[in-house]
């Protein structure tokens, strides 16, 4: 975390985006001794010790984020044991890689489920959705449960099925549209869920999101690649080159889909304004809409909650 203070919000459980907290660490600058919000449930020394994950504070945090803006995505240790030399240590960091490893089969979910809550009132900031209901299955590759709280707002009854659910079995249940949901790693890494999305583009509208976007993209025949340093955190702008709007986006990506790689057919809609990196794709003809970050919201402004209207639409014309 670059923001120096950390901890003094505490946790709240309804802020949490999964089922458990996949975190490797934590690394902050200075850890708050106090708690100070209406909403707190516990403090984050709590949090973390009860699920058993790392975090260390008195780190120059800053320090970190200009030489990673310097040299990249850099590998890192943390080690409780005292036992071990710096030299292990960075034979540690050295040895392990990002590139090429299936990271998905590790936060996807273990059965198929069905979800059923909105956006609660109380935080709702869009009135009048659709109508009509439209039954959505949803790839887990690592989703959030605001991206599955907004479609459910959009009046879409859904079914939550894991990574590696055979494409035959999701079209069975004559979806009216089939969402690739975001998650973490290299789509290189897992050819068995570029498969998947192969066989179910063009033929039900489908929506992807940052590694459902990554995929849709190598489904296609294009081609993804490591970033030098990945967009993190709810400050992106990205502009919508077929209005010319412009949103300020939530992102948390490595990678990014090569435009110069895909067929014809397939058009960028989207591009980060910070470096014109690919943020967005459409492909008419196979009923499908793609964003490379995150439109729930969640965090970050509202400004791209209109992507999860646009595939309604798209299903809605398909149902015509």
């Amino acid at each position: 975390m670059t923001n120096p203070h950390i901890g003094n919000t505490g946790v709240n459980p309804d802020d949490e985006e999964s089922n458990q907290c996949f975190l490797g660490g934590l690394i902050i600058r200075n850890l708050s001794i106090c708690t100070s919000n209406w909403r707190c449930k516990e403090t984050l020394e709590e949090y973390l010790t009860k699920r058993n994950i790392m975090g260390i504070y008195d780190v120059d945090t800053r320090a970190i984020t200009r030489r990673l803006r310097e040299d990249g995505s850099l590998i890192g240790v943390l080690s409780t044991d005292q036992s071990q030399t710096d030299n292990e240590l960075l034979e540690m960091a050295k040895k392990w890689k990002i590139v090429g490893v299936d990271l998905i089969s590790g936060v996807t979910c273990d059965a198929p489920y069905e979800w059923l809550d909105k956006t609660d009132s109380e935080w709702e900031f869009k009135r009048d959705q659709s109508s009509e209901t439209f039954h959505v299955v949803a790839y887990d590759f690592g989703i959030k449960h605001n991206i599955l709280r907004r479609l459910t707002s959009y009046g879409c009854k859904i079914t939550v099925v894991p990574a590696n659910w055979p494409a035959s079995e999701v079209l069975n249940l004559k979806p009216n549209g089939v969402l690739f949901s975001n998650g973490p790693g290299d789509p290189a890494a897992v050819p068995y869920a570029v498969k998947t999305v192969q066989d179910i583009i063009g033929k039900v509208p489908v929506f992807g999101i940052c590694m459902g976007h990554q995929l849709i993209g190598q489904a296609l025949g294009g081609k993804t690649f490591k970033m030098k340093f990945g967009h993190h955190g709810g400050n992106h702008p990205v502009c919508d080159l077929r209005s010319g709007r412009v949103d300020i986006s939530a992102q948390n990506h490595n990678y990014a889909v090569d435009p110069e790689s895909l067929p014809e057919g397939a058009e960028v809609t989207h591009v980060n304004l910070n470096d014109n990196s690919c943020a967005g794709l459409q492909y008419a003809k196979m009923k499908l809409v793609s964003l490379q970050y995150h439109p729930e919201s969640s965090p970050g402004p509202h400004d791209s909650d209109t992507a999860f209207g646009e595939f309604i639409e798209l299903m809605k014309s398909n149902r015509l």
